[in-house]
């Protein structure tokens, strides 16, 4: 019989549950048994009810899963803006900076998730390590984070194919998307798996071409011949920004580099995305810790290579880019690799950039489609929402996870009345505060795990660490106090003098107040203010790694097992 599967009247036995014998304390064996994922209701082991997601995603797609969740339309789009206020020194400075605090949080969570990679697996370690009240902000605030950029990328596809004509609705491309997101959940996570590796390798192409692009034209390769090089980051190496027209020269210089490295707290996604993968992943502590190890070159690579790129081919001072700032155009129209290439008298090109925009706007909204349906199903097994959010699919797909969170679609038909840029602004600063919340929470509740494994490890119970980062404690400090410090002054621009607006500061801060009335509702309320910190020593570390154990063993894989044969 699957191992996933256990009898009502068995629930006790620890054979049959697949416990690993002698590793488990008793309360640890009932907080097993209580986090069970799948029943028999009887004998009869055609009459169940599904709630797994199923180990079908493979090494290839964990990769390219990896890197498309770090390549969005902000990469060769977005950008422009933080060239423009601050110039392409500052552009390289600022995410440079910006990368230090990404790596810190990325190989702290690693090190986590690897260990027990399960559904929602940072997520659900906050309620064995940090207690529930937290657990239930941090649940509810990545599924709100995830869920919000939906509509996001819906409105930057829309905006994205206005670049070709704007004779048609916008509620056209919201029910293309939605129907096409629901299609590739509806079948198996593998199925997303080869979707979203499809659609990856455009992403990589598009970065790669561009790259091509500014090393050919740079050398003379355009059609007027002339060799730029280095000319328009020497000419303007540093620029001001006053957000309020008003200000020092000295603070203008500071407000430039500081509008970088807000752009930047945007623009690079953290390990998020492969981390929600974890519990659909074959030979996850296999795989995951090589996806996870391959954030640097990402990051150096793709978006530091890409603030290069930008200050090469376009002028921070050019006057389209002026132009586009002030007054954005659709999809690569605001582009500075499209401003370059028509500068250059380049065609066809602007129109294959568009192209491939579309595809990495809509491969990132089905990246949300599903790391938001898997932290609804995380919270759903936690106990944190209904149960009817557990149920699978034959195929092991969370469906009533997956359309409730697509019902956030529907806030892309804001564009409808008002412009759609707008709308974009209004999204990215819910999103941008959010993501920042969802690192800081990471980062305490790694230090929880780290604190709770080393106080378990001597006891000889507990696997090897499958990823080790360095440097800690440290290195989750430094991610941690970077992370709380942007939270604050992301939306600084709104306090400066004569810039006070109430829509801006809610915008901006609106999701610290409400993770902070969630955590206080579920401490004070739901909890009754008894729900302490867990006890480090006492931290359930086990439950569920037995599954793990057990599918890594049966393909052959026993490297970080505490048995070494599965026992069925």
């Amino acid at each position: 019989m699957d191992h996933r599967y256990s009898l009502l009247n068995e629930l006790g036995s620890s054979e049959n549950k697949g416990l690993m014998s002698g590793s488990i304390t008793s309360p640890t064996k009932k907080r097993a048994v209580e986090s069970e994922e799948i029943v028999i209701l009887s004998d009869d082991s055609s009459s169940y009810q599904r709630n797994s997601t199923e180990r079908t995603l493979r090494n290839r797609h964990v990769q390219l899963i990896g890197i498309s969740g770090v390549i969005g339309t902000a990469l060769f789009v977005s950008i422009g803006k933080a060239l423009y206020r601050g110039g392409p020194v500052f552009l390289i400075l600022g995410f440079s900076i910006w990368c230090i605090p990404i790596l810190c949080i990325t190989v702290s969570t690693a090190e986590m998730v690897c260990y027990l990679p399960i559904s929602s697996p940072f997520l659900r370690m906050a309620k064995r390590c940090c207690n529930d009240s937290l657990a239930v902000t941090a649940g509810w605030n990545f599924w709100f984070l995830e869920c919000v950029q939906i509509p996001y990328e819906i409105v930057a596809v829309n905006t994205i194919l206005h670049y070709w004509r704007d004779d048609f609705s916008p509620a056209i491309s919201l029910c293309v998307q939605v129907v096409l997101y629901v299609a590739i959940s509806l079948f198996t996570v593998r199925f997303y798996g080869e979707t979203e590796a499809f659609l990856a390798s455009f992403k990589i192409l598009l970065a790669i071409g561009l790259f091509l692009f500014t090393f050919i034209t740079m050398l003379g390769g355009n059609p007027q011949h002339d060799m730029y090089g280095f000319r328009y980051i020497t000419e303007t190496k540093f620029k001001q920004y006053f957000p309020n027209g008003e200000g020092s020269s000295s603070m203008g210089y500071f407000q430039g580099f500081l509008a970088c490295i807000i752009q930047a707290s945007f623009t690079i996604a953290g390990p998020d995305y492969v981390a929600m993968i974890a519990g659909e992943c074959r030979l996850p502590r296999k795989v995951l810790p090589v996806a996870f190890k391959q954030v640097f070159v990402r990051l150096t690579v793709l978006f530091l290579g890409g603030c290069l790129c930008v200050g090469i081919v376009c002028s921070s001072n050019d006057p389209d880019l002026t132009a586009v700032i002030n007054n954005p155009r659709p999809g690569a129209g605001s582009s500075p690799y499209v401003i370059a290439m028509n500068n250059l008298g380049i065609k066809i090109l602007p129109d294959v950039v568009n192209a491939a925009l579309v595809t990495a706007a809509f491969s990132a909204g089905n990246a949300y489609t599903y790391c938001s349906s898997r932290s609804l199903y995380g919270l759903s097994l936690d106990g944190y929402a209904p149960k009817i959010f557990q149920h699978c699919t034959k195929s092991g797909v969370p469906i009533y996870a997956v359309l409730v969170s697509l019902a956030w679609a529907l806030l892309s038909l804001l564009q409808l009345s008002s412009n759609s840029a707008v709308v974009l602004n209004w999204l990215i600063n819910l999103i941008t505060a959010s993501q920042l919340i969802n690192f800081a929470l990471l980062m305490v509740i790694y230090l929880a795990f780290r604190k709770a494994y080393r106080l378990q490890y001597p006891s000889g119970n507990l696997p090897e660490l499958p990823f080790k980062s360095w440097g800690q404690p440290y290195t989750a400090y430094c991610g941690l106090f970077a992370v709380t410090v942007m939270i604050g002054v992301q939306g600084y621009t709104v306090f400066l003098h004569g810039s006070w607006d109430v829509e801006n500061f809610l915008f901006c801060y609106l999701m610290v107040f409400i993770d902070i009335g969630i955590f206080l509702v579920s401490f004070f309320i739901y909890k009754r203010a008894k729900d302490p910190w867990a006890i480090p020593g006492e931290a359930d570390l086990l439950t569920e790694m037995d599954e793990v154990e057990q599918h890594e063993v049966s393909l052959g894989f026993n490297k970080y097992s505490l048995r070494p044969t599965p026992d069925y």
